[in-house]
């Protein structure tokens, strides 16, 4: 796994996928769970999506 998520990129997924946890936390739907995911991907700087569509926002 290479890093294919950049710093933004990393940020914004980061904030988003804890706003979304946060949310689910204090009694948001089930679905904002779904924050986790963004979270994994911004924290491990690798989305596993990326590659299938060819993109790249890491710069080496």
């Amino acid at each position: 796994m290479s890093c294919n998520v950049g710093s933004t990129d990393r940020i914004i997924r980061i904030l988003a996928g804890l706003a979304l946890i946060a949310w689910a936390l204090m009694g948001g739907p089930a679905w904002a769970w779904v924050g986790v995911v963004p979270l994994a991907t911004g924290l491990f700087k690798f989305c596993p999506v990326y590659p299938l569509l060819g993109m790249n926002t890491c710069k080496k």
